[in-house]
């Protein structure tokens, strides 16, 4: 059976246990399911979600709603009964609950707050009093604990009392007595050691730690660069206050992602799910770069005018205009994404600038005299057919045109990978220097190359 014959087939066994009013058999139905294909029948039957997880046992209820868009988040909890709410919202992990809250007004933050417990109350509040984006507000607060001193067997049995109520026990971590981070140790290892083995006899001091107020992307290429499932978080006192998981990373990996492609293509990250989003939203969100954009390519109209003696003169001169503007904006283009990716990838650095800087110096060159050869040969080609259009001047045009693809393609190349780089040092995002913008810039520098080059090469003779 096909993987679309199976989820046919569940949408018709729910929709005829849903038609059958039979709250148990519904219940029973739901629970035997895994939980992706929940959260899918979630998806495709919105007029049924909050029902769905309503029915659903709190432990499978909580793990469902952990995996759903925001916007299905939001709309289930404002239908729940407050009861209901109240206890998914007490059993969501701290790090999801504090991901979620994030994501709504502070009137509806407020209230949802209020219905917590009073641990699950200050918890939330602390994570949330840490800067939007860093890993403070990822962290998880419940973890196990031992001391250096302790033996094996004495960690075996910590993990056994407190292991059911954590997220993950892949790791140990080993304090002090003033809760101050000493080490961490892989499950593994305490399971391969004697019982009677001292901790501090296991650990050996090599760790990696992150701080609260860290970037939750510096921690995603820390994670990246380390092969970790977890790591501990500690405050400005090395307090041990934390972790973060694999999962919540590739969270952020998939929202940083998410942002870097739409800045790319020249609008504002998108917040909500494209159909989720209201029209009048969408319409601001990309408004502003388009604007920025046209005010930019009408400077290539005041390149032009400027020029307009050596167009009015050689007529010529303007056929080959979008060939010049598009090859040095397609190869900016190029080199900002790759750039932009490499350094969200941590392949690159702002102090990598000069070896970057070499390397499109080269490419840049390389690439263009291709270009370069291909334009001055069609030139040359086309003038054997059509004698007429570019007349007795076929060969100063033909080098005019193949020297400023070369010079055009090389400020290109140079243009798309330093602007990312120097934004970065200023502080900004650098997939704000998208593809769109990129190309913007080229365009308005690549005519003033390509006429700089006319006037040198076609002085006296078409000038």
């Amino acid at each position: 059976m096909s993987l679309d014959q199976e989820e046919i087939t569940l949408q018709e066994r729910f929709e005829e246990v849903i038609a059958s009013n039979d709250k148990l058999l519904i219940q029973d139905f739901l629970n035997d399911q895994n939980i992706s294909d929940v959260a899918q029948l979630i998806s495709d039957n919105e007029e049924y979600e909050t029902q769905i997880i309503a029915t659903l046992s709190l432990h499978r209820a909580v793990s469902t709603f952990k995996i759903l868009d925001v916007p299905e988040q939001k709309r289930i909890i404002q239908s729940l009964p407050p009861l209901k709410t109240a206890e998914l919202m007490n059993e969501l992990p701290a790090d999801d609950r504090t991901a979620f809250l994030g994501e709504l007004p502070t009137n509806v933050v407020r209230e949802l707050i209020k219905l917590l417990n009073p641990e699950e109350r200050k918890v939330t509040l602390s994570l949330l009093g840490y800067p939007e984006g860093s890993v403070g507000r990822l962290m998880i607060p419940d973890y196990i604990s031992v001391y250096e001193d302790w033996t094996v067997d004495e960690v075996l049995q910590e993990i056994r009392k407190e292991g059911k109520h954590m997220e993950t026990i892949d790791v140990v971590y080993v304090i002090n007595e003033k809760g101050e981070f000493i080490d961490d140790i892989r499950i593994r290892e305490i399971i391969l050691s004697k019982p009677d083995k001292i901790v501090s006899d296991i650990i050996d001091r090599r760790f990696i730690v992150l701080h609260v107020d860290d970037g939750q992307e510096e921690a995603n290429n820390i994670f990246k660069m380390n092969n970790r499932v977890a790591l501990p978080v500690v405050d400005d006192n090395n307090i041990l206050v934390g972790i973060v998981t694999i999962d919540d990373m590739l969270w952020v990996a998939n929202e940083e992602f998410t942002e870097n492609m739409q800045r790319m293509g020249g609008t504002e990250a998108l917040d909500e799910p494209y159909l989720e989003i209201p029209l009048f939203k969408l319409f601001k969100k990309r408004v502003g770069w388009l604007v920025i954009l046209f005010i930019g390519e009408m400077l290539t109209a005041t390149a032009m005018s400027f020029f307009e003696d050596e167009i009015a003169k050689a007529i010529v001169l303007a056929l080959f205009v979008p060939l010049i503007i598009s090859s040095g904006g397609n190869s900016g283009s190029q080199a900002s994404t790759l750039i932009i990716q490499a350094m969200a990838l941590g392949e690159v650095y702002i102090a990598d600038w000069w070896r970057v800087l070499r390397r499109e110096i080269l490419s840049g060159l390389m690439l263009g005299t291709v270009l370069g050869i291909i334009g001055f040969f069609r030139i040359q080609i086309w003038s054997h057919f059509f004698p007429k259009v570019y007349g007795e001047h076929t060969l100063p045009v033909a080098i005019t045109v193949g020297i400023s693809l070369v010079g055009v393609v090389l400020w290109g190349t140079l243009s798309g990978s330093m602007l990312p780089i120097l934004l970065k040092k200023l502080g900004a995002d650098p997939a704000t220097s998208s593809a769109p913008f990129v190309a913007t810039l080229v365009d308005v520098t690549g005519l003033i190359i390509y006429f700089s080059f006319a006037y040198l090469f076609l002085r006296g003779v078409l000038l």
